[in-house]
């Protein structure tokens, strides 16, 4: 089992940055990948950004060139640092980790960009 907070969500204007955070604590030993996702309203969950064990990076298309996915192995955390942001980025951000024996998701941060 791997268990997961998250935190740094909150209300910004337009334009404005946010730093997300997760740590994860449990069966960490086996981690592979580490990944943001979001979900808005009416929507589907989607993929911000990812990266895995080895350091291979992937982003989400609607987020490329302002969002950065960095992961401090020693403190078992991942960062998602938002920047440029906009209305249409409000959404509920999850950390997702994967390991061998499953996927695990966190509860969720709220992010809200105001116009």
């Amino acid at each position: 089992q791997v268990q997961l907070v998250e935190s740094g969500g909150g209300l910004v204007q337009a334009g404005g940055s946010l730093r997300l955070s997760c740590t994860a604590s449990g069966s960490i030993s086996s981690i592979t990948r580490m990944a943001w996702y979001r979900q808005a309203p009416g929507k589907q969950r989607e993929l911000m950004a990812g990266i895995s064990s080895g350091g291979s990076i992937n982003y989400g298309d609607s987020v490329k060139g302002r969002f950065t996915i960095s992961r401090d192995n020693a403190k078992n955390s991942v960062y998602l640092q938002m920047n440029s942001l906009r209305p249409e980025d409000t959404a509920v951000y999850y950390c997702n980790v994967l390991n061998f024996f499953g996927s695990y998701w966190g509860q969720g941060t709220q992010v809200t960009v105001s116009s």
